[in-house]
């Protein structure tokens, strides 16, 4: 179905996305809004940073994130991960089975970085057409990163070589697990100790620095060369500070990895992403856990924002007077930077005061979203 005759109703662009899911509200779904009606007209975006599980889970995400994006960098930590260009491209049919049979979303494969990848995986990789980039996860830094990396340059040079030659990308989560070091200061030491001597050692790499967190990781990727180094941006570490963690008591719901951190560094983001600069784009980091795995003695890390996240990112750009540049965050510097085509078909946002669910609820469980019974000003409407 063409995307241009999709109508825009209140609620639409998140319910209709769900086959056989129920959402819970709270209240009223009428506008409140009563100012000038406001709306923008956007290239379809991308979503550079996406995690899209598999199983059940999958079929009940993946239409939330096809509904509102072109294309998602797709991340490889499942269980077992995603190592392999054959299982790249097996994970990619599921996604396909669990999108709207009428979508244009096309997933963009990785692979799991570990210590025993070999150059060769990187070639089939590239001849496949279908993997895009390859993702780091230090061993032990976020969910499913058990298999991660244990030592970057005594174990992958020859990989990462060999992803010069092919223009594969390295996506990296940006942070060191050692014990010793305090959480809040992980990406920042993983810049100094990891990041900025493999940029001196391989200046041809290209790298993105996912989820960015802070003003340290800002300052290193504007000191970047362009076209080589970048970072993807989430809605929780643009609207969110790590205060955000405890107000009301403990707030399950909006622990992630990397952790939140200070509201300077909060600031320091936006200021990056709203001045226009090429080498910040979208990428949601979505991360789908139920709630009774949010909820519980030990929560499992991650936001989930993939329903709401245009409108969230809309709300950031608004407030900082500068949706002008919105465009070219969500649309055109990701692929830009992977060298890929800019989509052609359009996606508008409206000024539609609307309220987030409370959750949303599948045969399996609840998943609980990022800013769940608040109210947002921007909605999603695909024209």
């Amino acid at each position: 179905m063409n995307i241009s005759r999709r109508c825009c109703l209140i609620h639409s662009s998140i319910i209709r996305a769900l086959k056989f899911s129920s959402v819970k509200f709270e209240g009223t779904t009428r506008s409140k809004y009563r100012g000038p009606k406001m709306e923008l007209t956007l290239t379809q975006p991308d979503d550079w940073h996406l995690h899209l599980r598999d199983g059940d889970l999958l079929k009940g995400v993946a239409p939330h994130s096809s509904n509102h994006f072109g294309r998602a960098i797709v991340m490889p930590n499942l269980k077992p991960p995603i190592t392999t260009t054959a299982a790249a491209i097996a994970y990619r049919d599921s996604i396909l089975k669990a999108v709207p049979a009428d979508s244009n979303f096309t997933p963009l494969m990785t692979l799991y970085l570990t210590d025993k990848t070999k150059p060769e995986e990187i070639k089939l990789a590239r001849q496949s057409g279908v993997v895009f980039a390859v993702k780091l996860y230090p061993a032990g830094a976020t969910t499913n990163s058990q298999d991660g990396v244990t030592d970057l340059f005594g174990n992958c040079l020859p990989v990462l070589e060999e992803m010069v030659e092919q223009n594969m990308p390295l996506l990296v989560h940006g942070e060191v697990t050692d014990p010793d070091i305090d959480v809040f200061d992980r990406e920042k030491v993983f810049i100094d100790t990891i990041l900025q001597p493999l940029i001196q050692r391989l200046p041809r790499l290209k790298v993105v620095m996912e989820h960015i967190t802070t003003m340290d990781a800002v300052r290193f990727v504007e000191s970047g060369k362009e076209g080589y180094l970048a970072a993807t941006v989430t809605p929780q570490h643009l609207l969110l500070s790590r205060n955000a963690l405890f107000q009301g008591g403990l707030q399950p719901h909006n622990y992630c990895l990397p952790v939140l951190k200070r509201d300077i560094h909060r600031q320091a983001i936006v200021s990056a992403v709203t001045s226009g600069s090429k080498n910040f784009f979208l990428g949601t980091d979505s991360a789908p856990h139920e709630r009774r795995k949010k909820e519980c003695p030990c929560g499992c890390a991650g936001i989930y924002s993939a329903p709401i996240a245009l409108s969230l990112y809309a709300k950031v750009f608004d407030e900082a007077g500068a949706l002008d540049k919105l465009e070219a965050f969500t649309s055109f510097n990701g692929p830009d930077f992977y060298g890929l085509p800019r989509n052609t078909t359009k996606i508008k946002l409206k000024k539609n005061s609307w309220k987030v669910p409370l959750s949303f609820s599948f045969p399996f469980g609840d998943i609980v979203p990022m800013y769940a019974g608040e109210t947002l000003e921007w909605q999603p409407c695909l024209s």
